[in-house]
């Protein structure tokens, strides 16, 4: 009686395992599965909105006279500008940063004897936000003129922006997804496949770097201001189904 249950329970085991067997081999021939693609939006644009700024001194024991005399430079600049064709409203004056100057005085064998207050410092920047991209880069150039009029004004590398920045991005992911979903396609067709629907959409980080340049992609996100010429560009990860 033994023998006869324990031939029972050994055929059991058997249609189980042949069962659980003949399904795995069903799966394993069928053709079901995922392909990942990554695709690249990338496009070239001007930028349309220059930032240039400039900054001018004075330096005086006599705090009232600085203020006086930076006050005189400020007018002079301000008037440069707008001979320029520059309108008040994209001229701005910020404001005035002062520094008290010391000298770290010594002996002759080297002892440190105390310190000697030799002036004020004035600092002023004026700062151009202008659509007017070329007008301004022409000013930046030619803004050494005013030192003949006595100013010292040092001017700063101009940096450029785009103000039609969410339209591009939109414009770039659509570029970068079309550019996927046409990579999918050709693979699936080369390995005989069919590819089915989208499951997985990844968008990569947008970058902006300088036309022609060699500047690397920052996982941030590169963010060029110094180049008026830009290259926008960005990356869509799609993964399809495929039968």
């Amino acid at each position: 009686m033994k023998k006869n249950l324990n031939a029972i329970v050994f055929a059991i085991a058997i249609v189980f395992a042949s069962i659980i067997l003949g399904h795995a081999i069903i799966n394993r021939n069928k053709k079901a599965g995922t392909i990942s693609v990554t695709g690249l939006g990338q496009t070239n644009f001007t930028s349309d909105l220059i930032v240039w700024e400039a900054r001018f001194s004075q330096i005086n024991k006599d705090l009232k006279e600085a203020y006086a005399d930076l006050k005189k430079d400020k007018e002079t600049i301000s008037e440069y500008l707008k001979s320029k064709g520059l309108n008040d409203d994209v001229i701005v004056f910020n404001a005035v940063t002062t520094d008290k100057n010391m000298k770290q005085n010594y002996s002759s064998d080297g002892k440190y004897i105390g310190q000697e207050f030799t002036g004020y410092t004035l600092n002023q920047t004026v700062q151009i936000n202008s659509k007017e991209v070329e007008k301004v880069e022409k000013i930046s150039r030619e803004v050494t003129e005013l030192l003949n009029k006595g100013i010292q004004l040092y001017s700063m590398a101009p940096r450029y922006y785009y103000t039609k920045l969410e339209d591009l991005k939109i414009e770039m992911v659509s570029r970068a997804t079309e550019n996927a979903r046409l990579r999918a396609k050709s693979i699936s067709e080369n390995s005989g496949a069919t590819l089915g629907n989208l499951s997985i959409a990844q968008m990569g980080i947008f970058q902006i770097t300088g036309q022609n340049s060699n500047e690397d992609y920052s996982w941030g996100g590169a963010y060029n201001t110094s180049s008026k010429e830009k290259t926008a560009s960005i990356t869509m990860k799609l993964t399809y189904e495929v039968k």
